[in-house]
């Protein structure tokens, strides 16, 4: 491993070492971690496993993901809306997820909020809209793992803003992860294969 945190593959490819040895998370980082999700359905679902990864690995989650999209009605916001007692102890008795009862009432709350913000008249558009309208002018560009942050005011801003809408489990380390997975911003290491893939940003910032 470099001084700078990144690995390079038997592909030739450089990542960070957290994406080079597990292939779950190298597939993972590859294809996915910092592309733009933009519909609300998908960001409501990076909203939610990232509320269940608190305090957990990456990789438990990731693992867990196919059973959590089966138990979450593929996390359609209208579906986990509805939910009431009885799928909150069916969730809680299912062990292909993670059985924390605050973080599953936390996910249809926050469904039931995603449903809300579309009739929102101080929201354009919905949950993908809104949570995008907190993208930074400037990306960082870190060029080792030290130098990745964790929060930004941007992620404040959007963990603040989320709770006055009445989202929960939405903290601003917990955003800024949000916003890292989802493209808003690119935290990919400079020297990282990946980093300026997402079309987001133009070279400039990378």
């Amino acid at each position: 491993m470099s001084s700078t945190g990144l690995v390079t593959g038997d592909d030739g490819r450089a990542r960070p070492a957290w994406a080079s040895a597990n292939p779950l998370l190298r597939d993972y980082y590859d294809t996915e971690w910092g592309m733009p999700v933009r519909d609300e359905q998908g960001m409501f679902e990076r909203l939610s496993l990232e509320a269940f990864q608190s305090g957990l690995s990456w990789e438990t989650i990731l693992r867990k993901r196919p059973a959590f999209r089966v138990a979450f009605g593929a996390f359609a916001p209208d579906v986990v809306a509805d939910f009431g007692d009885a799928e909150v102890e069916r969730l809680m008795a299912d062990a292909g997820i993670v059985r924390n009862r605050r973080k599953i009432l936390a996910t249809v709350t926050n469904a039931q909020a995603t449903v809300r913000l579309r009739d929102d008249p101080d929201v354009v558009g919905g949950l993908a809209e809104f949570v995008w309208s907190f993208q930074p002018a400037e990306t960082p560009a870190p060029r080792t793992v030290a130098e990745i942050p964790t929060t930004s005011p941007e992620s404040l801003a959007l963990s603040t803003a989320l709770k006055q809408k009445g989202f929960t489990f939405v903290g601003s380390t917990t955003m800024f992860a949000l916003m890292e997975a989802t493209g808003i911003v690119d935290t990919h290491l400079v020297g990282s294969h990946r980093r300026g893939t997402s079309g987001v940003w133009s070279t400039d910032h990378s």
